[in-house]
């Protein structure tokens, strides 16, 4: 049996952010070991190279200094010795996100590929991780929250714990802190929830409602084999949301007042937003983690990897997300609706949905929609938010074209079973391909225009087929997300860019392709200064566009970088991008129980 590689991390110095991480190898190659560390991290899929927050690395052996020659930016290869390898590096933890890595005096937190090296052509070996504690006096009342195995460790505690291979060992994240920590068991699968930050939190409402978005997914998919606990981390902070999924568990960052109060039984908007958060996160368990594309087989952690599929696997994924809500109750029909109605408006809003298909957004989110520029809503679609609509629109189009035989739900079980159960990945085409064999539909002109092209969808159509009706108004504001009848307001007349607050002034971020302000000249960076000669800010742009009619010439006046530019805009009418979503009850039987079936409703 191969020895394991061992590692051992310490918050050493937590008032500089410095993590200390000792690697002992103790079968090195030869001919002299390789090791290496990730220039990214799956799930977010952008080359953010790791390694450049290594301070200093070292290698001995028996006691004696062992050189390590730098390879490229994030790998060394050491000299060639005949027993034990230790590397000793010093890592600087200063990234807060849930990509990265973070240490001070209040917290440690760290995702593997930032801290631990792989051992080139050893990395299926077996890895043991001791969690040391920091220095006294800091961290008197810490606590350790990772979904790793413990292997001597108590629950929560410092100590040894081990993974796997090195894909596993990287796969599980780690907080560390004064923590509040939530138990509860989904189908008598042990879940835990860790929160970090300043919250006061209904803990066992937030349980009961992680509890039920949980079992709605086991029920849907089942449990993965070996699938023996999960564990949501999350950052609470005044204004922030996101989130990175894991094979065992997530890392979350939510607004404080995201949560729910203790003696409030509402659903709030950030509530919801908070519940959709942590259900899509954990659908990913499923739905990239061990269903995954063929390309992600094995995972190339040192360089770009290439794939059309990001829509099925991030844009079904938030489908599902909110799906799973409505059919386990958290939220109303009408609720669910509204969420629908906001992700539709943002699609209608994007003009780059004419530029780049679905396809396309997947295949160029290392370069695109990750790196995204001032033209990015002109230029790109977010994979995402149209994957989700193309999940929606395939969806209904399989239970009206089977009279409700054959559902989205069917193929994603079908691709369960025969990529992830099996361990192979899915080929560029394989949904397309699994969805019209279980369906018996000839679906090659909805992937080709819908998936390949840049076709807006017939969501329309298909909705009304459920007895749900699609309306369309104009926005009533700079903050109308949709999703909502008119509430009204007078309509706006429309300029046609976005402006924001940004380090107290108030810029413009987004100019929207063929609008009023880009045939005026207004360009993204502008810096807003007056408004027909009166102070132009983010907080009053709305009152300037309700006291002017469309057709009116107005004067904007901006600096561009030094530079004072008065420029003449001719406002026009707000467009009726704005979507909101009804259900009709005056309809069939038939189309009744379709929809209830969709909606996951009895009776």
């Amino acid at each position: 049996m191969s020895a394991p590689h061992c590692y051992t991390i310490t918050p050493v110095n937590p008032g500089a952010h410095l993590f200390e991480v000792v690697l002992t190898i103790a079968e090195p190659d030869p001919a002299g070991q390789e090791i290496a560390i990730p220039a990214w991290i799956p799930g977010s899929y952008m080359i953010r190279d790791y390694a450049k927050h290594v301070v200093s690395i070292k290698a001995e052996a028996d006691g004696e200094a062992v050189e390590l020659l730098a390879l490229d930016k994030s790998r060394w290869q050491a000299a060639p010795v005949a027993t034990r390898l230790i590397i000793t590096a010093e890592i600087f933890a200063f990234d807060p996100s849930v990509r990265g890595a973070h240490l001070d005096t209040t917290h440690a937190y760290f995702n593997g590929p930032c801290v631990f090296a792989a051992v080139v052509g050893q990395e299926e070996r077996e890895c043991i991780v001791d969690i040391c504690p920091p220095p006294a006096p800091v961290g008197k009342d810490w606590r350790v929250a990772t979904s790793m195995q413990r292997e001597g460790a108590e629950v929560y505690g410092f100590g040894t714990y081990k993974a796997s291979n090195y894909d596993e060992l990287i796969d599980h994240p780690v907080e560390i802190g004064d923590l509040q920590i939530g138990e509860f068991a989904a189908r008598g699968i042990p879940h835990a929830i860790a929160i970090r930050g300043n919250a006061r939190v209904d803990m066992a409402r937030l349980c009961h409602d992680l509890e039920t978005v949980c079992s709605q997914h086991l029920d849907f998919l089942g449990a993965p084999a070996g699938f023996d606990r999960y564990l949501f981390l999350l950052h609470v902070v005044n204004d922030g949301y996101g989130g990175l999924e894991h094979r065992w568990s997530s890392s979350l960052v939510c607004a404080r007042s995201d949560l729910p109060k203790r003696c409030d039984a509402t659903v709030s908007s950030g509530y919801r937003r908070f519940l959709g958060l942590c259900s899509h996160e954990y659908f990913h368990l499923w739905n990239v983690k061990r269903l995954r594309p063929a390309a992600f087989i094995p995972f190339d952690l040192q360089n770009e990897t290439y794939t059309g599929l990001m829509w099925v696997f991030e844009g079904i994924t938030s489908y599902y997300d909110d799906l799973a809500l409505v059919r386990s109750g958290l939220i109303t029909p009408e609720s669910y609706l509204e969420l629908l109605g906001q992700n539709i408006t943002r699609i209608q809003r994007t003009q780059g949905r004419f530029r780049q298909s679905v396809e396309e957004s997947s295949f160029y989110a290392w370069t695109k929609f990750y790196k995204q520029d001032a033209n990015a809503s002109n230029a790109i679609i977010s994979y995402y938010a149209k994957g989700a609509l193309v999940a929606l629109a395939l969806d209904l189009q399989l239970r009206h074209g089977t009279d409700g035989k054959v559902t989205l739900d069917d193929v994603l079980q079908e691709c369960w079973q025969r990529y992830a159960v099996l361990d192979v990945g899915m080929p560029e085409r394989g949904l397309e391909s699994v969805a019209a064999e279980l369906s018996g539909m000839e679906l090659g002109d909805f992937f080709e225009r819908y998936v390949r092209g840049t076709a807006d969808l017939p969501i329309a159509a298909l909705l009304k087929e459920v007895g749900v009706a699609l309306h369309w108004r104009a926005a009533e504001g700079g903050s109308d997300a949709g999703g909502k009848a008119p509430a009204g307001k007078q309509a706006l007349s429309w300029l046609g860019a976005k402006l924001v607050d940004a380090a107290g002034s108030s810029v413009f971020r987004i100019v929207h392709a063929g609008s009023p302000a880009e045939k005026a000249g207004i360009a993204p960076d502008d810096e807003a200064v007056a408004f027909d000669h009166v102070r132009l800010t983010a907080s009053n742009l709305d009152q300037h566009l309700r006291e002017h009619l469309p057709g009116d010439q107005v004067a904007v006046t901006v600096y561009r970088r030094d530079e004072l530019l008065e420029l003449k805009v001719k406002l026009e009418a707000a467009p009726e991008d704005t979507a909101y979503l009804t259900f009709d009850n005056d309809i069939a039987d038939s189309v009744q129980t379709t929809r209830r079936s969709w909606l996951g409703q009895s009776g």
